[in-house]
């Protein structure tokens, strides 16, 4: 959420990010709101210090034998007054609160400006793409030939777009997640949680999922929970409505967690396979830093979640987002896209984002400065490291051989436990 004064200081700038971003929330109305309740709040500290002054000439007439009756009338009116204002500053806040809800962070200047993803930049590429003396197979053929993946049970259990991992496939996303977690705790410093998988509202709204995103999410309806569509949403209201001690920063989580999410209405030409779907594994980062530091530390996370993609030995390329490819509360966001060569096309699998203090603004997250002073809110980051789907696709597809084998990644391995799979 954006601080109403720097909506106020600096109103054109925040219908620009509101256009980029492609939402809608009346700027204008917030303003006029503002305003008229900037004006009841002078008139109601104007009467109440009138109310307080006249209360005290009250006493000392009685006090004097004197007769109050007319200022006492006076006061009653003034009371009504009072009451009248502060139902209507109730209103106007509810209102105003309403619309600060719908107005997504501002992208930071850097940020390209563009509408889709053909106006994203990418920065930089890794490794080198694969060339194979065959026709690569997609990775929904590699899985099913070799009993990785059973598509058909899944659906049969769940419906479409949920997937089964069977016998060594299930080995290999666990050893994955293994790998992940322990690359992220023991070389690069985070500290492992296991949060809930079912959040509140306020949760959500906390790192900004609702309400714009409430459709995409799966709740249980008698307990107004939901189901995560990524651990950012619980690990990150750990620290919800808390004063974090500056000397502290930065904190490094990182979460191994099933995501959940409907899509509602996304899907198109993506139907087959791993690429989407509505249950998947996934390593998520997220990062409490001071505002100073917050875009070195998002340089930091993307090493992070690149690592694990040059330590699997699988190509890929970083890319800035543009302002209309943004989430919602982002100020800058870059993805790892991974080769894929049996759908021969870049698949995302990390997003790393600075939401600065849009999210701490909305969870109440602060810290009081190393130096002392007043608490302050943290900017909050977060990246996948990496998310599973879609990793697992690039492994498969990059790892294939002319036989329909799968060469297991060096790094993995020992976690897998084989060489090959079969």
């Amino acid at each position: 959420m954006l601080d109403l004064r720097f909506i106020r200081e600096n109103p054109d700038l925040v219908r620009q990010a509101i256009q980029w971003k492609r939402e809608k929330a009346d700027v204008d109305r917030l303003l006029e709101l503002d305003g008229e309740r900037r004006a009841l709040v002078a008139e109601a500290e104007r009467l109440k210090h009138e109310r307080n002054v006249v209360s005290e000439e009250i006493a000392r007439k009685k006090k004097q034998g004197l007769d109050p009756q007319g200022d006492i009338l006076r006061m009653r009116e003034v009371a009504d007054r009072i009451k009248s204002l502060d139902a209507r500053l109730q209103e106007i806040e509810a209102q105003m609160q309403e619309i600060l809800t719908w107005i997504p962070n501002i992208p930071h200047p850097s940020v390209p400006i563009g509408k889709d993803e053909r106006d994203n930049v990418e920065v930089r590429r890794w490794g080198e793409i694969p060339e194979m003396d065959f026709e690569p197979k997609p990775h929904w053929e590699l899985a099913e030939k070799l009993g990785l993946v059973d598509f058909a049970r899944a659906s049969k259990i769940s419906g479409s777009f949920f997937v089964s991992f069977r016998g060594m496939g299930a080995r290999l996303e666990r050893a994955l997640i293994n790998f992940m977690i322990d690359l992220h705790v023991r070389k690069h410093g985070y500290t492992e949680i296991w949060p809930p998988a079912l959040v509140r509202r306020e949760t959500m709204f906390g790192t900004g999922q609702l309400p714009k995103l409430e459709e995409d999410m799966y709740r249980v309806e008698q307990d107004d929970l939901f189901l995560i569509p990524t651990a950012e949403v619980p690990v990150t209201n750990l620290h919800r409505d808390e004063i974090l001690d500056g000397a502290d920063l930065p904190l490094k989580y990182v979460a191994y967690t099933p995501c959940f999410r409907r899509e509602a209405g996304s899907y198109g030409r993506e139907t087959r396979g791993l690429v989407r779907i509505h249950q998947f594994d996934k390593v998520e980062l997220v990062k409490f830093v001071e505002p100073s530091t917050s875009y070195d530390e998002l340089e930091s996370l993307v090493r992070d979640a690149e690592e694990v993609l040059q330590l699997l030995r699988l190509p890929y390329r970083v890319v800035k987002l543009c302002t209309g490819e943004l989430s919602f509360a982002a100020a800058m966001c870059y993805d790892l896209e991974v080769w894929a060569p049996g759908v021969k096309k870049y698949l995302e699998v990390s997003s790393c984002s600075n939401f600065e203090d849009f999210q701490a603004r909305r969870a109440n997250i602060r810290y009081r400065p190393r130096d002392g002073g007043k608490a302050q809110f943290v900017h909050t980051l977060n990246g996948s490291g990496l998310a599973l789907p879609r990793t697992v696709i690039a492994i498969l597809e990059n790892y294939q051989t002319d036989e329909g084998s799968v060469v297991v990644p060096e790094v993995l391995r020992d976690y897998v436990g084989v060489d090959v799979l079969r």
